[in-house]
């Protein structure tokens, strides 16, 4: 490769850099450590990690451009040139940092960042990648060199902040429990906070709502084929059948969340056996589209028959069927706020969820009552329609405030 092909590829960086014009900015972006040599970013598509390292770049390279290097894999430039000559050719003209997107869609791609890891100690490297690449993320060379984030979706909080209602910091899961009811008499006076929940709940979980309007569901129908008919098939070898029989799961499951269906008849209606449709059932919760929830947390190896399935978040649930129970929202939006904020989430004898293995949570209406969990310490309700809680019964829109 010569330096024109070079300067061609940082021209067409330095120009989505300069176009990208999203003023606001995700939690995620303050948090990074941008010192570090090799950061990972993953999640899921539509979150915004594209988006992030943009705004990042432009923040902190508006003075010396031609030192940060943007490219996104699934370039078909790729497909007649390697990233180790673009890497090198980059670093031979005084690149400092490269900045990879969707590395799921280069082969070998974590033998090539080792390499370029160890071959240039002055390089730094920051790649994105789908959440199904978690996989191989628990083992490996890079594991023990790299930095790892994960990018959900929008929290409440970040979409109030979208909004310009209001800007409140992330709450720790304690400070909630202990102050839910101070913190929500400053923020409900000047606020219709369950209008903007109700908003919330059905398109505002991926920031691209800013973009589109009639067409939000659509593009979210539209993510969800390029997750399983694209990012799949990048990170494992699978054929077209798999793919069709894992969308009908997705379907299948989607309409009965969150009770889970006898998982003998679902693989006979699938025609695969038990192993490949729990295989599949743990690839639809690794890409962030289904939630499943289980009396101990899920892996491959150990994923038996779970508790309850649910959509990996409330608007998923509105683009996939036309059903949506309110309760089953209700339980779906606490799951995946809490699990976004990184809490251990777990099926219980009694109430709905087991948070940290510590705090028992019913969710339901305003009228729940405390009948199921109430000789049972540390338990609490989670109660949706009301503004403003008391004691052990916190309004449910404060759980979106935890990240």
């Amino acid at each position: 490769m010569d330096n024109e092909e070079y300067y061609r590829m940082l021209d067409i960086s330095n120009r989505r850099v300069r176009e990208n014009n999203y003023s606001t900015k995700r939690f995620l972006l303050d948090k990074i450590d941008w010192r570090d040599r090799l950061i990972c970013i993953f999640g899921s598509r539509g979150c915004g990690k594209t988006t992030m390292l943009l705004q990042h770049i432009r923040s902190e390279f508006k003075n010396d451009p031609e030192k940060a290097l943007y490219v996104s894999l699934d370039n078909l430039w790729f497909g007649t040139h390697s990233l180790a000559e673009l890497a090198d050719i980059h670093y031979m003209n005084g690149g400092t940092h490269i900045f990879l997107d969707e590395v799921h869609y280069l082969k070998d791609w974590q033998i090539i960042i080792k390499n370029l890891y160890d071959n240039y100690p002055k390089l730094k490297i920051v790649y994105t990648g789908s959440s199904l690449l978690r996989i191989d993320f628990e083992s490996g060379d890079l594991s023990r060199r790299q930095i790892t984030y994960n990018l959900p979706g929008l929290s409440f909080r970040e979409y109030l902040y979208f909004e310009d209602i209001i800007e409140t910091k992330a709450l720790s899961l304690t400070e909630l429990i202990k102050d839910h009811k101070t913190i929500a008499e400053d923020i409900t006076p000047d606020n219709t906070v369950l209008k903007h929940f109700t908003d919330y709940l059905l398109r505002g979980y991926y920031p691209f709502y800013k973009e589109v309007f009639a067409g939000y569901e659509q593009r979210i129908s539209q993510i969800t084929n390029q997750i399983l008919e694209s990012d799949y098939p990048a990170v494992e070898n699978i054929n077209y059948s798999t793919i069709q029989k894992i969308k009908k799961m997705l379907f299948i499951l989607a309409q009965s969340c969150p009770q889970t269906p006898k998982m003998t008849e679902l693989y006979s209606q699938l025609e695969t056996d038990r192993n490949q449709g729990l295989k599949m059932l743990y690839i639809l919760d690794r890409a962030n589209l289904l939630n499943i929830l289980s009396s101990k947390k899920a892996t491959l190896k150990n994923m038996a028959r779970p508790d309850k399935i649910y959509c990996d978040n409330p608007n998923i649930m509105y683009s996939l069927t036309e059903n949506i129970n309110v309760g089953t929202k209700r339980e779906t939006f606490f799951l995946n706020q809490l699990k976004s904020a990184g809490h251990d989430v777990l099926y219980p004898d009694k109430g709905d969820f087991i948070v940290d293995r510590k705090y028992l949570f019913e969710v339901g209406g305003k009228d729940k009552s405390f009948n199921q969990i109430k000789d049972i310490p540390d338990s609490f309700l989670a109660i949706d329609d009301v503004e403003i809680g008391r004691e052990n019964k916190i309004p449910l829109w404060m759980f979106g405030l935890l990240y």
